[in-house]
């Protein structure tokens, strides 16, 4: 089997063994609109990658509470392996990203993460020779990125408060 059978397969097998949580937040319920006012802007204190019943799931972290981002398994797997710090034979998408910023001097500087109208959205700060620019995203890539940078991940308080699940505690049960 190839790494990527592997992963996957390893995905699959811990959702047995992983619970997620109960239930998820109503996302009719959810703003659509999130406020990016730095003020009202929460860090993200850490990331899990996780299985679920519906696939999986990556976890932003912050004041007792989850935020729970469904991805696919490569971005799960990607997410995974900058966390961890598991180096494949061959880099991912997201590993030449890296690769490639890092070569020219830039890094992610931060990411934004807002949710519009059910959808999540990424806002990846980069530098590249002293400029910064901001470019949307798919918030898994957004995620990816900043964790392979170790770039702060933000999300406004008013997503933290409807769309975060308090959990009890984790278990250490990763992937």
């Amino acid at each position: 089997m190839n790494w990527p059978t592997v992963a996957i397969a390893g995905l699959l097998w811990s959702a047995v063994a992983v619970p997620v949580f109960m239930g998820m937040p109503d996302w009719q319920a959810v703003q659509a609109e999130e406020s990016t006012d730095p003020a009202r802007l929460v860090e993200i204190a850490d990331v899990r990658v996780r299985v679920s019943e519906q696939g999986p799931v990556v976890l932003l972290l912050a004041e007792g509470r989850a935020i729970p981002i469904f991805v696919d398994a490569t971005v799960a797997g990607s997410i995974h392996g900058a966390l961890t710090g598991e180096k494949l034979p061959r880099p991912m998408s997201h590993d030449l990203m890296h690769n490639i910023l890092q070569a020219f001097g830039g890094r992610v500087l931060r990411t934004v993460i807002t949710l519009k109208g059910g959808t999540y959205y990424g806002a990846l700060t980069v530098a590249v020779n002293g400029e910064e620019k901001v470019f949307d995203s798919r918030s898994s890539d957004s995620i990816a990125l900043a964790v392979h940078f170790k770039a702060p991940i933000l999300v406004g308080r008013d997503l933290l408060e409807s769309a975060g699940k308090v959990l009890p505690e984790f278990k250490k049960q990763e992937l």
